[in-house]
């Protein structure tokens, strides 16, 4: 396990994983190319040269995959109901003095994760305005852009490449010609903002859309989102599990 003394200064990476996926149960233990999905995972957060990163789960057997891979792992609460209240619980384990300043919650199902996509989430902190980052690609494929499962953002350019975020919707949006924009579920905290975030009860757009990130949004709070060119697979059933076997096979 890691302890606070381990810590950087500035940024931390967290992983939260847990075993109980619905449609994929165990997925985080499903081997790729002779290696759990999440130490996959672990390797390219490591690999973004960031910031430490560590693994917060609730899983006896993930922690222990974690670990005989070489990475960090921090035992959480199974009550959780949200990878965001896991992180912030781990968070506080592993850092009480509140040196970290910046915390990047990735999914733990995003074994073809490119490192560069997790130090383009940090570039609009740089700006003290913004509470939130994340990350979305241009969608090209045109059967996402009416799939309520391909989440669209929609933004007011900032800087070329940058957003400021004003809805995140399962709807196909805007209307109008221009390019839509695939959300990826990945965030970048100040470590003030996910505290107050994981303290705001669910909002009503958040219930209505299922979309955890409209709370921040219905609270007030500034989410900016930065372009990057491809959306990494997220693993959630056996077909996509088979993808990405492929698409790490071919890349070795």
């Amino acid at each position: 396990m890691i302890s606070g003394a381990a810590m950087a200064d500035d940024v931390l990476v967290l992983i939260p994983a847990r075993m109980a996926a619905s449609r994929l149960p165990g997925k985080p233990l499903a081997d790729i190319a002779g290696l759990p999905m999440i130490v996959h995972v672990l390797r390219r957060a490591e690999e973004a040269g960031i910031g430490p990163v560590a693994v917060a789960t609730d899983s006896e057997a993930i922690a222990t995959a974690v670990e005989k891979a070489g990475g960090r792992a921090m035992m959480t609460r199974a009550d959780h109901a949200s990878g965001s209240d896991r992180i912030f619980e781990a968070l506080g384990a592993l850092d009480p003095e509140g040196r970290t300043k910046i915390v990047v919650n990735v999914q733990g199902d995003l074994p073809t994760l490119a490192p560069q996509a997790l130090k383009a989430a940090l570039a609009p902190l740089a700006d003290a305005a913004v509470d939130i980052a994340t990350l979305a690609a241009e969608i090209v494929k045109p059967d996402e852009r009416s799939n309520p499962n391909v989440v669209k953002v929609i933004g007011s350019e900032v800087t070329p490449g940058r957003l400021r975020a004003l809805y995140f919707t399962r709807a196909t949006a805007p209307a109008g010609d221009g390019p839509l924009y695939h959300h990826i579920g990945l965030y970048a905290y100040r470590r003030a903002a996910l505290k107050r975030f994981v303290e705001l009860p669910p909002s009503p757009l958040e219930r209505r859309e299922k979309l955890e990130q409209l709370r921040a949004l219905e609270a007030g709070m500034r989410i900016d989102v930065a372009i990057v060119d491809t959306v990494p697979l997220g693993v959630d059933t056996p077909d996509d599990l088979e993808r990405a076997r492929k698409i790490i096979k071919r890349s070795r």
